[in-house]
């Protein structure tokens, strides 16, 4: 059975901006990594600021890309293919979301943008709406929400495109601890419903503890040690 995500010996690589005497006047953010995710797997990339964590998300996502080597989503190599032909989406820590539109008006974005008929927008954004414990705030504008209910906004939008891959950036960074641990909860019994495959980017380990199926240990654009 193929990998649903497998990065294959990617590199990238960025222009020093100041390098010392001596120094390489490249930056490698990745190096050489090699990496297979399996379908509705929950894998952390787990490591401190620097690392090439996020670095590995945007290669996954088709935000940046590689310096060389190959980046394969469902057995199909999508190196070269930009975001919206992935079937990928992600979830930020800043959440992104438009604070113009109402909640449902956010979630039906992406639809929107696929031309998605209007009944059938409002009958996915309402099941969204509905899997994140959130039913009947779609009239409500971010800024009448709490920073948790925010992010279930989020979450709701990336998951009512039904993408094969969701890639979360350090998403619970900015919540309190308690909502935080809440929400580590809710995000592990949702993928497990779903099925679907996600990628977590975090620096906290016991958060990667308490979630992933599989971590994988990045250090120097390396991913040093991969396992439960």
């Amino acid at each position: 059975m193929s990998a649903m995500v497998e990065l294959r010996d990617v590199c990238k690589s960025f222009p020093h901006p100041s390098p010392k005497p001596g120094q390489d006047p490249v930056f490698r953010a990745l190096d050489h990594v090699h990496l297979e995710i399996q379908g509705g797997e929950f894998l952390t990339l787990l490591g401190p600021s620097g690392c090439g964590k996020t670095t590995a998300l945007r290669m996954i996502s088709g935000l940046d890309t590689p310096t060389s080597g190959q980046v394969f989503i469902d057995g199909h190599d999508v190196t070269g293919l930009p975001p919206y032909r992935r079937n990928v989406n992600q979830v930020f820590q800043s959440y992104a979301l438009f604070p113009h539109l109402t909640v449902g008006d956010n979630i039906e974005f992406g639809l929107e943008m696929q031309k998605v008929e209007a009944s059938e927008r409002k009958r996915r954004m309402l099941e969204a709406l509905d899997l994140v414990s959130l039913s009947g705030l779609e009239s409500r504008k971010p800024d009448q929400l709490s920073g948790g209910q925010r992010q279930r906004v989020a979450l709701a939008r990336a998951l009512v495109c039904r993408p094969k891959v969701l890639l979360l950036d350090e998403p619970l960074s900015a919540l309190d601890a308690k909502l935080r641990q809440n929400m580590q909860i809710e995000l592990k019994n949702l993928q497990t419903k779903l099925g679907i495959t996600f990628v977590f980017v975090t620096h906290d380990q016991e958060e990667a503890l308490v979630m992933s199926d599989r971590i994988a240990l990045m250090n120097k654009g390396r991913i040093e040690q991969l396992g439960t």
